[in-house]
């Protein structure tokens, strides 16, 4: 029997008389719970909106209960992820029964999940793609062969073609940032009961600390329904300190043949500067995970560690932190172009010796030089 079932407590249990006294039988009753025997309500936080399901008392399950919420939404159940539903430190499985999540009456469920048509509308290629492999990187040292006349036909086509809604005007004299999101900024694969336990620690100090000096702009390869549905979650969106220029998502991207590689989906930034004619090559800087997206692009390029097991490693992830003192720095420069951002760490580490906030010595990697710290 669960814990804090009525049938625990004496007062639930049926009276026997034994020699005139009464007293609680000592028989196992079966009892019938709050959870069926009244109306029990939930509150389901989507899309910005909060859903009130008025009585899903008839559900045994999480399953049941992802049915009753397609059926007020919309969503379908395989798209469900609900995110601060859990039972034993876990995110509840489809056939966990309800009953033992102990959900009160107008408990707030976090979904995420988009409906079917927002996906076929975002789901539409620009243009006939061959198969692309998305889940492999490039190595360090790869160079994508000559800018081909196909290549540049491609990101025309894209600056023509592809609308971006501008969420905020750029600012003059800024600078701009280009971030991916899974992986760079959000732990998408791990399961958690809220979405700040997914976040990268200290992702809004380091947002507002490049907003001083940097436009913002978010360029992930997944849909425009789901990075809005991310920023949302992280509280990006509406966040008072900074602000984001645009959103880009895969339509924006184009498809490149490599030798090594073969098709590969990158993010071109010339897409972004053939729009905005404010943002060139020497004041552009873009962070993804994997070096292929910005490899047509690689003196913009900086490789961020991946954020993964988020429950693991965001005691001790400071990736942000320190980027953002990166960026601080090299923010005075007129023109990023002969940078390499690869040797990023070891600027920080000099400039945390300066400051005396090194918090550990590492030792020195081979070719540790960097251009940027001369000053």
């Amino acid at each position: 029997m669960e814990s804090g079932d009525p049938a625990d407590s004496p007062s639930s249990s049926p009276i026997l008389a034994v020699g005139g006294v009464s007293i609680p039988s000592l028989q196992p009753t079966t009892t019938t719970t709050t959870w069926t025997a009244s109306p029990h309500p939930v509150v389901i936080k989507w899309a910005g909106k909060e859903i009130e399901l008025a009585d899903v008392s008839g559900a045994k399950t999480v399953l049941d209960l992802k049915a009753l919420i397609h059926a007020r939404t919309g969503v379908q159940v395989d798209r469900q992820k609900l995110l601060n539903l859990s039972f034993k430190g876990k995110v509840a499985a489809d056939d966990c029964t309800l009953l033992n999540l102990n959900l009160r009456p107008g408990h707030k469920i976090m979904m995420m999940g988009s409906l079917e048509k927002d996906i076929e509308n975002v789901d539409v290629p620009p243009e006939e793609r061959p198969e692309v492999n998305n889940d492999l990187d490039v190595a360090e040292d790869f160079e994508l062969e000559e800018y081909s006349a196909l290549n540049q036909n491609k990101i025309a086509r894209r600056i023509n073609e592809y609308n971006v809604n501008v969420l905020n005007p750029p600012r003059p004299g800024k600078k701009l940032l280009v971030l991916d999101i899974d992986y760079t900024l959000f732990d998408h694969r791990s399961e958690a009961q809220t979405g700040t336990e997914l976040m990268r620690p200290f992702l809004h100090e380091f947002l507002t600390t490049a907003y001083a000096e940097y436009d913002i702009a978010i360029w992930s390869a997944t849909s425009m329904k789901w990075i809005q549905e991310k920023m949302k979650l992280l509280g990006v969106d509406t966040h008072p300190d900074y602000k984001i220029v645009f959103y880009l998502d895969y339509l924006a991207m184009i498809t490149v043949p490599t030798q090594k590689y073969g098709v590969i989906n990158v993010k071109p930034l010339g897409v972004i500067w053939g729009k905005f004619t404010m943002y060139t090559a020497k004041n552009t800087i873009m962070f993804d995970d994997l070096r292929r997206n910005f490899v047509m692009n690689p003196q913009q390029g900086l490789r961020i560690r991946p954020f993964r097991s988020a429950h693991l490693n965001r005691a001790t992830d400071r990736e942000l932190l320190r980027l953002a003192t990166y960026l601080s720095h090299i923010a005075k420069l007129d023109d990023f172009s002969h940078l390499n951002h690869s040797k990023w760490e070891s600027c920080v580490v000099r400039l945390e010796i300066r400051a005396g906030t090194l918090r550990r010595r590492r030792r020195p990697r081979e070719g540790d030089e960097y251009n940027a710290d001369s000053s």
